[in-house]
């Protein structure tokens, strides 16, 4: 595991939703795992109950259903991409810099990580569902307003580093949803541990991605 992972981990066990209570964290990180390595609809709420050692009715008092759970790991996932971003560009000045060094950041990866990625893009269109209850769709919303504000920053970061001269002139909006598209289109066929090593498939995509944006890939 790489020194960024393992920070990653230790935000994912101590960080923002520790306050929330740790068997919500250890629920939630069950069914990260369950959803993305066996499918959000193939997987039952007493499959993730198991995992945690309690019973299935036990889930409802940290979350409303099922559904509700997805939404939140959405929410919290898109969170950790966001934050991840802006600590990574702050303290680079030179905008090209920045850029490369968040995508070789998005692809460094633990299993989890995958499979929470596998997850979000799998299950994205539930995100246009209306939340069955009012906490569902509290929920629905502030996973769908966080994928805005994501897009947001990205597109912010463009246009800067098109002012910059970093990069080409291009719509900023449309490059963010160009950029974004390629990168989760890797989490509909990627398996961990499978024939092709992530670090290759990230060769592959951060090059395509830069190439795409205007910005020939050259040596890290």
């Amino acid at each position: 595991m790489s020194s960024n992972q393992a920070q990653r981990e230790v935000s994912w066990q101590r960080g923002r939703v520790r306050p929330e209570g740790a068997k919500r964290l250890e629920i939630l990180s069950a069914a990260t795992a369950r959803f993305g390595r066996d499918g959000y609809e193939d997987t039952k709420w007493a499959d993730i109950a198991a995992d945690v050692g309690v019973g299935p009715t036990a889930l409802y008092h940290y979350f409303e259903s099922k559904q509700h759970c997805l939404y939140v790991i959405v929410d919290h996932a898109i969170e950790e991409f966001q934050e991840r971003f802006t600590t990574i560009t702050a303290g680079r000045p030179d905008h090209r810099d920045g850029l490369v060094a968040v995508l070789h950041d998005y692809f460094d990866l633990s299993e989890r990580d995958v499979l929470r990625n596998r997850l979000l893009v799998a299950e994205q269109g539930l995100l246009s569902s209306r939340g069955a209850s009012p906490q569902e769709e509290q929920a629905r919303q502030a996973a769908r307003a966080r994928s805005r504000d994501l897009e947001f920053v990205w597109a912010s970061f463009l246009a800067q580093a098109m002012q910059q001269h970093a990069i080409p002139e291009n719509d900023p909006r449309l490059l963010t949803r160009a950029v974004l598209g390629l990168y989760n289109s890797v989490w509909t066929w990627y398996r961990p541990h499978g024939i092709i090593a992530l670090d290759r498939v990230a060769e592959v995509f951060i090059g395509r991605i830069l190439a795409m944006i205007g910005a020939p890939s050259s040596p890290r």
